[in-house]
């Protein structure tokens, strides 16, 4: 029959005994100097060296040529103690696990005062000296406190605290520790060469997280795979199946899977996990190890170095690129996570169960308002804007304030921005004065606000009307700044929205540009409408009505805005992961918009669009309102990078018609989405005082506009379906409620 390798490979000496030269140095100084204590506690985990330490002592201590902390391991003594002999005569050893009796220990004291037969000292080794009794202890209080002059005491145990306090007190302790992962692989290698048998550099690993730090049950386990291994050695598989443990490449997909947030892949690695056998809650154990590993490396980046970090040269590979794809406080979340499933698996009936209720916490940063789980979803979001945003374009790659404003004004757009369309007169105005109910007085270029029913939008072309000139752009830019709540700023036409802007003095419905003069007062600094009607000397610009092309002609679609390139990769999946946040965002900016939002799912991505599809048609035509898809289009900026337009649909269906048609043709009326804020018309002033050439005063300030929620209120309102309920007469329902309450009756009035 074999010898076990642990029994094989036992130390001889102090200087063989691996990972505890904390213990072995201090021993071999006290003996090199002759100072001998009669008690020593050997006390650290099981299989660390405290028998096979105290066997060394008694060997050193009766030695031919000691007490000596090298033994000549030629004198009877030596040999005798040596791994494998057959023991001394004056070196007992007793196993308190068995023998902790009160009788027991009475049996050694007595023993305790005959005098060594052959050696130079009489040295007893008590082994798990935890398990003595109290009665026991007590019986050798007495000589381990005075004990002859040659008797020598070892206690070996793994719960010191447990040894009896006054007799701990009297003796010298030595704490010895589990081995250190390199000492121990340096051990296993060694025993492996001298056994002549090869194993796979990624056997060791396994070998020493199952010993556990402990060189007696790492050398066991390698006992048992050098006993299977085959021709070729020990391979990686065979261990893998022995050990129990979880395949690497299992560990892999899962912090992998973790580090993508991919859900799917996640479930489908727990129920490969079963499948192939493996146990639930080792494979908790091992993925705890492995994120321990990875939060190092993303830590101490030189942590492999540094001993820190011990794997195989491809897996330390793989942990790398994995420390790059997660953040700290993420690491850190997941290891508290499955840090605390250990505990719950601990005994449980559904293991797989458990283990996936854990993988749906960590992948769930958003169900705890905890600070980790705070710190995940700000690093998610970092993370993603760094790898959306993609390369700058070359005419941005030297900017310092990020991307260029969406919206300009016309007073500060530079030189080299495409010209503004020309603004129709009086009838027309701005796009944003067009868009906005309740808007301030009117800007240069512009007319009154906006209509009071969008049922009332004609369809018929736009009325051609005479550009401003160029003095009216310079009072423009020379007047301070517009009040916060009459300014918005102008963003530039789209192609397909020129056509349909043109048209704005229809939708709002005013007179005719002959009677502009008596019904309204112009902005001023610009000329008033019924005088631009009438050739002036020194005009540049006096061609008659019916010469000018129409406004729809006139106004040519400028070249469209250059967006910063769409990151690859991004598609309908991409931003359905991070849609939670996009709605944060949104919610953020507008609420009425992030409510529309919540209704909505994510159906495709169009090249630069984000195809939107909601339920009914009422709420698609909401959310395709200018002012909701800036909205979202902000919120995609923000969380991903990028600038898309949005397109809401209804259900699987072709987009709702919810503007007017943008061809080349007359625009077609639009059904009306929701009934909006009825406005009250600017006051008109009838003047029949002659062009005297002084300017009306300016009009006043319309009421303010109300909040976006009251005003979807009042839409839902309107849209909602009227429910017919049976009105009662008011003093029918008062008297009725005085007769069955107070008991009341009514006065006969005759």
């Amino acid at each position: 029959m074999a010898l076990a390798l642990y029994r094989k490979y036992r130390p001889a000496k102090f200087a063989e005994v691996v990972g505890q030269e904390h213990v072995t140095g201090p021993l071999s100084t006290a003996l090199a100097a002759g100072r001998i204590n009669h008690a020593y506690l050997f006390s650290g985990p099981r299989g660390c060296g405290k028998t096979s330490s105290a066997r060394i002592l008694a060997r050193s201590l009766n030695c031919v040529e000691g007490p000596t902390p090298d033994p000549c391991g030629v004198c009877p003594s030596c040999v005798s103690l040596a791994p494998g002999g057959p023991g001394n005569i004056d070196v007992t050893e007793l196993d308190a696990a068995s023998h902790g009796g009160v009788d027991d220990t009475r049996e050694l004291r007595d023993r305790a005062f005959f005098a060594p037969a052959e050696s130079r000292y009489r040295v007893f080794i008590v082994d798990e000296a935890h398990m003595i009794t109290t009665q026991g202890f007590n019986a050798l209080l007495k000589i381990v406190e005075e004990p002859p002059e040659h008797l020598v005491f070892v206690f070996a145990t793994t719960e010191p605290e447990k040894v009896l306090p006054t007799i701990r007190s009297r003796t010298h302790h030595y704490p010895f520790r589990l081995i250190p992962p390199g000492t121990l692989r340096k051990l296993l290698e060694g025993i492996c060469a001298e056994e002549g048998v090869t194993v796979a550099p990624a056997v060791y690993p396994l070998v020493i997280r199952a010993g556990g730090g402990s060189a007696r049950d790492s050398l066991s386990v390698l006992d048992q795979l050098l006993a299977g291994a085959g021709p070729e050695g020990v391979v990686y598989e065979r261990a893998v199946s022995l050990l129990g443990v979880t395949d690497v490449s299992l560990i892999d997909d899962m912090v992998d899977a973790l580090a993508a947030g991919d859900r799917a892949a996640v479930f489908e690695t727990v129920d490969r996990l079963v499948e192939a056998g493996h146990d639930p809650r080792r494979f908790a154990a091992d993925l705890l190890q492995r994120l321990r590993d990875v939060t190092l490396l993303q830590a101490v980046p030189e942590a492999v170095d540094r001993g820190l970090v011990e794997a195989a040269d491809d897996e330390l590979t793989r942990m790398v690129d994995q420390a790059g794809r997660m953040g700290a406080a993420t690491l850190t979340r997941y290891s508290e996570i499955v840090h605390a499933g250990l505990t719950e698996m601990r005994g449980a009936t559904a293991p797989r169960l458990l283990l996936e209720l854990l993988c749906a916490r960590m992948l769930l940063p958003a169900a705890t308002t905890a600070e980790p789980g705070l710190l995940e979803r700000l690093e998610r979001l970092e993370r993603r804007n760094a790898i959306a945003a993609g390369p700058l374009p070359p005419g941005e790659a030297g900017a310092d304030a990020g991307p260029p404003p969406r919206f300009q004004r016309a007073s500060v757009r530079g030189a080299d921005a495409p010209p503004a369309p020309p603004v129709a007169g009086p009838g027309a105005s701005a796009p944003s004065d067009a868009t906005r109910p309740g808007a301030g007085p009117a800007r240069p270029g512009g007319g009154a606000p906006a209509a009071t029913d969008p049922s009332q939008r004609s369809a018929a072309p736009a009325r051609p009307a005479p550009t401003v000139e160029s003095p009216a752009r310079a009072d423009e830019a020379a007047r301070p700044a517009d009040p916060p709540a009459a300014r918005l700023p102008a963003e530039p036409d789209r192609p397909e929205q020129a056509p349909t802007r043109a048209t704005a003095a229809h939708d709002r419905q005013i007179p005719p540009p002959g009677d502009q003069g008596d019904d309204q007062a112009p902005p001023r600094g610009e000329p008033s409408p019924g005088r631009d009607q009438q050739p002036r000397p020194g005009s540049e610009q006096r061609p008659a009505r019916e010469q000018q092309p129409p406004a729809r002609e006139q106004q040519a679609p400028p070249p469209a805005p250059e967006t910063r390139p769409v990151a690859a990769g991004l598609d309908a999946a991409a931003v359905r992961r991070v849609w939670p946040e996009i709605l944060a965002n949104a919610k953020e900016r507008k609420k009425r918009t992030a409510a529309l939002l919540v209704s909505a799912t994510v159906r495709a991505v169009e090249n630069d669009t984000l195809v939107l599809s909601i339920g009914t048609p009422q709420l698609a035509r909401l959310l395709s309102e200018q002012s909701n898809t800036d909205v979202i289009a902000e919120a995609l900026y923000a969380v991903l990078g990028v600038q898309w337009r949005v397109r809401c649909e209804h259900g699987s269906g072709p987009p709702p018609a919810a503007a007017p048609s943008r061809g080349a043709g007359p625009a077609q009326p639009n059904p009306p989405a929701a009934p909006r804020r009825p406005s009250r018309p600017p006051p008109t002033r009838k003047s029949t005082a002659p062009d005297d050439g002084v300017p009306p005063p300016p009009e006043p300030e319309p009421e303010e506009a109300p909040p976006d929620d009251e005003e979807s209120m009042i839409a839902e309102a309107a849209t909602a379906t009227a429910v017919p309920t049976v009105r009662r007469d008011p003093e029918e329902a008062a008297m009725e409620l005085l007769t069955a309450e107070l008991g009341a009756r009514a006065i006969d009035q005759r």
